[in-house]
């Protein structure tokens, strides 16, 4: 018989505990430091959502994809989709033609073509996922305030970090909740805290990208 996570530490935890590291990495890189503290254009801002959706792109087609999967299926939530408001803001900020106007870095190439790899697989999606939702829902909710009061912006330019209908706190819980109770043997968690370390580092090497144009 499968060994289940709730027969192990449980996956929400090991997976806060295990991307410790690269989590810390990529939040300090000097472009998101740079950024957040309004020494860079709200050129950079839109940027950093014109690579962004590169990256959702990606991911919302694997979610798309995975829809049916029995394990993969709790994990795909519509209220979460970022890409109608990473749209937005980019038209906001650039215009209807943003899409001319941006250039996307090869490690954003790289980080989406590796999240549609591994996606092929539930726990890839659900580590991916995982890292991108929860941190828009914890720290991100932090750096959208911080942007809004940065660079004069109300509600336009940062929709990306609103989530209509949507309390961070309570989904949060039942999220790392569906987590532990996913029914994935320990060598599949393992591979699940893999990816989310993979998905850390693949953004600090956007942003060390983004740092090299900005900075």
């Amino acid at each position: 018989m499968t060994a289940l996570a709730t027969d192990t530490v449980a996956l929400a935890a090991r997976l806060r505990t295990a991307t410790a590291t690269e989590h810390d990495e990529a939040e300090n890189m000097g472009f998101i430091t740079k950024l957040m503290g309004g020494e860079l254009p709200i050129s950079a801002l839109a940027d950093f959502h014109a690579q962004h959706h590169v990256i959702y792109k990606a991911l919302e087609d694997a979610g798309d994809q995975l829809a049916g999967d029995a394990i993969a299926k709790p994990f795909v939530f519509e209220e979460l989709r970022r890409l109608p408001s990473l749209k937005a803001d980019l038209e906001f900020l650039l215009g209807p033609d943003w899409q001319e106007q941006t250039a996307i870095t090869d490690a954003t190439y790289a980080y989406a073509e590796h999240i549609t790899s591994a996606a092929t697989w539930a726990g890839g999606y659900i580590g991916h996922a995982y890292v991108r939702y929860l941190g828009d829902l914890s720290g991100g909710q932090a750096i959208g305030r911080l942007m809004q009061r940065t660079y004069g912006l109300e509600l336009d330019g940062i929709r990306f970090y609103g989530f209509d209908g949507v309390k961070p706190k309570p989904f949060k819980d039942n999220y790392r909740a569906l987590l532990d109770a996913a029914p994935l043997s320990p060598a599949d968690q393992e591979r699940v805290v893999e990816e989310a370390k993979i998905a850390f580092r693949m953004n600090t090497a956007m942003f060390a990208e983004l740092g090299q144009r900005h900075c």
